[in-house]
């Protein structure tokens, strides 16, 4: 079994195989310096510094961050360089190619001439910890604000107990007394070989610290229901009024130990001021769903007796079939984990499309499971308490000191995996059992599913039904709405899809890999039917990874088999036709140190035959746009219908050509660009111009509300649609503002749009022009018209002129804000948006 702690630290990433040169990388957004009377650099230069530079003065210096075109730190004459452009005030890394740079704008043009600068960034603030974790998910604004749920008190989750089912809790530390806050801390006593009788499991109970050698349970703890005392509330876990009790089986964990925590849950429900609501367990294992394996059955019974059992997703992603089984059970929570910009991190396990059974358990009752997370929760960097003993240190991140104020950091460290996210589920959990304790564990996981966030071009078997949001959940647990869900793309029909069915009999590989020397490969082709190509391989006690390599030379690789990662390998690529090859690798680095500098080796790993099978995935075209063949944007259409970004009419009809409407641009919004869902606590409508009835309704809500960017971590920015003069106006056009607001407002860029001042420019072979209808738009918009410029999200129409004596053309950009918006058209931009939120933070 596998503690899933950390993400894979030597997960092997895709890596394309072709010569790009330093010209061919020329950033479009670079060139904005030209609109801040800097000259075309080639270093890559962020646009927020670019906006930044709009309004510096010329001698007035800015913190930037300048990183080198190296592996190694700055060199002795590249200081050199610093100073001979007039840099006084500088630091750099000792070991990373990055120093700090005090410099003016003229000085900043004048690094980003230089051949080995590759980047320049600002020195922007950055924040790492628990507390970002509660604000994406909305707990925070839960526990922060209880007139919103008509309360007094904050929702804490007082009058629940939560068992943390992991390594132990060290309940000496500040955040997680023992006796007031861990009402009871057990130590595990499984050695079956320490017995010599049959007798009742027996524990050992009344411990101070059940932590010793691992720390993740401790951290775990932390991210349920920590306190904060040693942070000032900084670091505080998701419930922190919520009793604790830690189940310890220490840092080897057993199918013994993980029953006897689920049985130690169950045998003391009621033995504490308040009952065991809630079982946090992040650990399981690989392989398929097994309802006869002794820990599903043992959920099975916690379930039935009440309890909320979560289980953490796994941290085998980003392939396919990768899914604790455990947490396939569909009386448990499966959590995936996210990052803190509302992606999905790319080691969360993934569940299999289309996968379900149905079967019967002993007393009768049927269920169908599903191969696919419940939910997803940050993941990724989060902070939470230390194990006093300092054994999670080997655990946590290097760059814990950077992130984590030094008074803090003896006491909190940063972790990463579906381990982190489980806990912080738990703990939304508990606030919702504290707003109503007579939820049933299945509708505790039905109001989470209908209460999540849409991820931006993920499916269901990927998030399940997607981020969680627990200031809507906690509502739907008091009463205050009943009616969340309609918009939940897991929940909802299409009238357009893409189809993708099996495609004939798996492939099975065998491959002898050997640290030195040749390790063999296998070739196999894929035909131009197939749409995505998948391998997969149980692999024990060894370290190494699965490679696929298609006809152009791009490879993709699996995670890594380790003992604290799981055994289940699987990598997968969309389908391209040709000759590909399957091969193995062992671990090339460990924590970022390599351990083969010199890659004479085939990285670190157990001689042995791996064995596995490939599979296919064939194309099977799409349904519902019959009037879209031949149409300039086919395949923009089909990649948006793909992903979830729009939909056809319920007559096969996309209509490429009709203009979208609002109501149209509210539920493309919520489908496709990380809408939170917000309906009024008060039950009035915000607008009269839409009946609660209307199937548009909910979108409509959503769309204008407060904090509806799901990477608005605050949820104080607007939303990502306004109101007309107090009406929602379902059945008018969309024009391109409001395009190039709802999707810059859905990037969780408000205050860089509202900071721009200047001349409105767009980008044109190598330089920038101006914008002439610029006037066009309110001063208040035109920030939100250049970052959709800047981003790619919209493209401006280019004119151009020259009179019969004039040396050169004239060039005018346009941006057209008040032009009716195509459906076409907007599916153009939804796809260009999908691939700025994986990049843009």
């Amino acid at each position: 079994m596998n503690l899933f702690n950390t993400k894979p630290t030597a997960h092997l990433v895709r890596d394309r195989l072709k010569g790009t040169t330093r010209s061919m990388r020329l950033s479009v957004l670079a060139v904005g310096m030209l609109a801040s009377g800097l000259a075309l650099a080639d270093a890559h230069v962020s646009p927020d510094l670019l906006q930044q530079l709009n309004t510096t003065l010329p001698g007035e210096e800015l913190t930037v961050v300048v990183t080198y075109e190296q592996s190694t730190p700055p060199s002795a004459a590249q200081v050199a360089a610093l100073s001979s452009l007039g840099v006084q005030k500088a630091i750099t890394m000792r070991s990373l190619p990055i120093a700090g740079v005090k410099a003016t704008p003229a000085v900043i043009n004048a690094l980003a001439q230089q051949p080995d600068v590759y980047s320049i960034h600002p020195n922007r603030v950055l924040q790492y910890s628990n507390r970002e974790a509660r604000e994406i998910s909305g707990a925070a604004r839960v526990v922060e604000n209880p007139g919103d749920f008509g309360r007094a008190i904050p929702y804490s989750g007082r009058g629940v107990t939560v068992m943390v089912n992991d390594s132990g809790i060290d309940a000496t530390h500040m955040d997680l007394q023992f006796g007031n806050h861990v009402v009871e801390n057990v130590q595990a006593l499984t050695n079956l070989a320490a017995w010599d009788s049959i007798l009742p499991i027996t524990y050992l109970e009344g411990q101070l610290n059940t932590d010793i050698g691992s720390g993740h349970g401790t951290h775990c703890a932390g991210t349920v229901g920590g306190t904060g005392a040693r942070s000032n509330g900084l670091y505080r876990g998701a419930a922190p009024g919520a009793d604790l009790v830690g189940y310890g089986s220490g840092a080897v964990l057993l199918i013994l130990d993980a029953v006897g925590g689920l049985d130690y849950a169950v045998t003391n429900q009621f033995s504490f001021n308040s009952p065991i609501r809630v079982i946090s367990n992040s650990w399981g294992t690989s392989g398929t769903f097994d309802e006869t394996d002794p820990v599903n059955v043992a959920s099975y019974e916690a379930s039935k007796r009440g309890i909320v059992v979560a289980f953490a997703a796994g941290n085998d992603g980003p392939g396919e079939d990768t899914h604790n089984p455990y947490a396939q059970a569909p009386w448990v929570i499966s959590v995936g984990a996210g990052t803190k910009d509302g992606k999905l991190a790319d080691f969360s396990s993934r569940g299999k499309r289309g996968e379900s059974r149905s079967f019967t358990m002993p007393d009768g009752h049927q269920w169908t499971y599903y191969n696919e997370p419940t939910i997803v929760a940050t993941g990724v960097n989060v902070i939470s308490t230390r194990d006093t003993t300092g054994s999670l240190t080997v655990l946590s991140l290097p760059e814990d000191a950077e992130q984590i104020d030094p008074a803090y950091l003896p006491f909190y460290a940063s972790m990463s995996g579906t381990s982190m996210a489980t806990p912080h589920v738990a703990g939304v959990i508990a606030l919702m059992l504290e707003a109503n304790p007579s939820l049933t564990p299945l509708q505790v996981r039905d109001i989470l599913e209908r209460t999540a966030t849409n991820m931006s071009g993920r499916e269901n078997w990927e998030v399940g039904a997607g981020h969680i949001n627990a200031y809507a959940a906690v509502a739907e647990a008091q009463g205050i709405r009943n009616d969340y869900g309609s918009t939940v793309n897991a929940l909802r029909p299409f009238n357009s899809n893409a189809l993708v069915v099996p495609g004939g009999a798996p492939i099975p590989f065998s491959i002898d890999f050997a640290p030195v020397g040749p390790v063999t490969e296998q070739s196999f082709t894929v035909g131009s039917e197939v749409a995505y190509v998948s391998a997969r391989a149980e692999v024990y006690e060894n370290t190494v990874a699965l490679v696929l390599t298609d006809p152009d030379g791009i490879r993709y690789g699996s995670s890594i088999a380790l003992p604290v990662l799981g055994e289940t390998l699987t990598v997968g690529a969309a389908g391209k036709p040709g000759v590909w090859t399957i091969t193995v690798r062992g671990v090339g680095s460990v924590s970022g140190v390599a351990l083969d500098p010199a890659g004479v080796t085939n990285g670190y790993g157990l001689p042995g035959t791996i064995t596995g099978n490939i599979s296919f995935l064939n194309s099977g075209g799409y349904t519902g746009l019959n009037d879209i063949v031949g149409h300039p944007a086919s395949a923009a259409i089909q990649f948006a219908v793909a992903n979830r970004l729009v939909d056809g009419y319920n007559d096969s009809k996309f209509r490429p050509d009709q203009n979208i409407k609002r109501s149209e641009l509210a539920e493309y919004l919520m489908m496709g660009s990380s809408v939170r869902q917000a309906l009024p606590f008060s039950g009035q409508r915000s607008f009269t111009d839409l009946s609660t009835s209307n199937p548009a309704y909910p979108f409509a809500e959503s769309a204008i509300a407060m904090g509806a960017p799901l990477r608005n971590l605050s949820q104080q920015q607007n939303g990502v649609m306004k109101l007309i003069n107090g009406q929602f106006k379902p059945n008018n056009n969309v024009t391109r503002m409001d395009v190039a607001y709802g999707l810059v407002q859905s990037l969780a860029l408000q205050s860089q749009a509202s900071a721009f001042t200047g001349q409105m420019t767009a980008f044109f072979m190598g330089q920038r022009v101006p914008v002439m209808d610029a006037a066009l738009i309110p001063a208040s918009m035109r920030g939100y018209a250049q970052i959709a410029l800047d981003q790619g999200l919209l493209s401006a129409r280019f004119t151009i002129s020259q009179g019969p004596f004039d040396p050169q053309p004239t060039v005018q950009a346009y941006f057209d804000p008040n032009n009716a918006v195509s459906r076409a058209a907007y599916a153009v931009a939804a796809g260009r948006f999908l691939g700025q939120f994986d990049t843009v933070q």
